[in-house]
């Protein structure tokens, strides 16, 4: 059996957006990244096109993978508090859509996309270490564009930061948190049972082309103190 290990990645960019409810006309974004926007990240960066045995495979090696995401805060200064993470509504209009009866529609249609300002998050993949080493190798040299939720949302930075480690310990000092502990951030994480969680997302896929999602069970958990 494999040994547990960790990665550290980091989510920053101007712009993120990570549908999980969007209909027709109104693309929301959630509050934090879904596993579906991580694993189509991490498929893309591995240059799998959408419902291949390429794709499935990956998928299924990256089951087991648990996630902790964590919410690092914006400080621009010592003198002012970390911004809070905020939604943006953007307006487009779209011409020659067509109604439910295939025809082109005479006026242009509104769609409202949201995405996520002064966002920026620290996700702990576990899992085995093999699994752990082609993601890390697929996202720091990817074979096709990676971006966070929608192709505007474009990496600030790079996403892999240290090596696979042995323990979550060094995975958090890899994001320049050491001396820090989980307790400090907002987190998310896989809950163990269904009483354990606090919310369920359709975001564990099963296959992108046709968009099939399992259920995950998540939990979110306030920091304990407002980190810096």
């Amino acid at each position: 059996m494999s040994e547990q290990s960790y990665l550290a990645l980091m989510l920053d960019a101007p712009l993120m957006s990570f549908g999980f409810a969007s209909r027709f006309q109104r693309r929301t974004t959630a509050l934090h990244p879904t596993r579906s926007a991580l694993l189509g990240m991490i498929c893309a960066a591995q240059g799998l096109a959408k419902g291949t045995d390429a794709e499935r495979n990956s998928l299924t090696r990256m089951e087991s993978l648990r996630m902790t995401i964590l919410e690092i805060r914006r400080q621009p200064d010592g003198s002012r508090p970390p911004l809070e993470i905020r939604r943006l509504d953007d307006f487009h209009t779209v011409s020659g859509t067509r109604s439910a009866e295939n025809k082109i529609k005479k006026d242009a249609v509104i769609s409202r996309r949201q995405y996520l300002l002064d966002a920026r998050f620290g996700v702990i993949l576990a899992g085995p270490r093999e699994v752990l080493e082609e993601i890390a190798g697929a996202l720091r040299n990817p074979r096709w564009g990676v971006w966070f939720g929608r192709k505007n949302c474009i990496p600030a930075s790079p996403i892999v930061h240290g090596n696979v480690a042995a323990s979550i310990e060094d995975a958090m000092a890899a994001l320049d948190l050491a001396g820090h502990n989980l307790t400090e951030f907002t987190r998310i994480e896989d809950a163990t049972s269904f009483s354990d969680g606090t919310d369920t997302l359709m975001d564990s896929p099963l296959n992108f082309a046709t968009r099939e999602f399992n259920p995950r069970r998540i939990r979110k958990i306030a920091a304990t103190r407002q980190e810096g």
